[in-house]
């Protein structure tokens, strides 16, 4: 996409049956890392040169809403698989990882900062999630913040 274009949001209702083929393809791609663009396209019935047309220029539009949104800072001891504990748990949350900084250990002690998304409707209690965390031997402090 050039510089001079500019978005637009449009009802697939209104779309050629192309765009919307494409944007399915799409989806197929990312469920299955390992499904080939050709794959995706045979399935959804259209040509390879129309997928590479449009596949850099039309995408889905979902609507996030920042009240699913969360910010983590932690104070975890430098000991090995402590993250991938916190990391485990905000999974079995139901939290997907937007971003993660860490910063080197200091003393024994690495902060690490997160910034988490719940996919679902479902609003998460921040106190719930501060207790889960809190639970994980090796994280020393939490902060949370929701809604951002």
């Amino acid at each position: 996409m050039d510089k001079s274009s500019s978005m637009v949001v449009v009802s697939e209702s209104v779309l050629p049956e192309v765009i919307v083929k494409v944007l399915r393809a799409k989806e197929l791609r990312a469920a299955s890392q390992q499904m080939s663009s050709s794959e995706a396209c045979r399935i959804v019935g259209i040509s390879r040169s129309a997928y590479y047309k449009y596949k850099d220029s039309v995408f889905r539009y979902v609507e996030q809403t920042s009240e699913n949104v969360y910010s983590i800072g932690l104070m975890l001891k430098d000991r090995q698989g402590v993250l991938s504990a916190v990391i485990s748990k905000l999974y079995e949350q139901g939290m997907n990882i937007i971003k993660i900084n860490q910063n080197p250990p200091i003393d024994g002690v690495a902060s690490v900062s997160l910034t988490v998304r719940r996919d679902t409707d479902e609003r998460q209690d921040k106190s719930e999630l501060k207790q889960a965390l809190e639970k994980i031997d090796g994280v020393i402090d939490i902060s949370l913040t929701a809604g951002l």
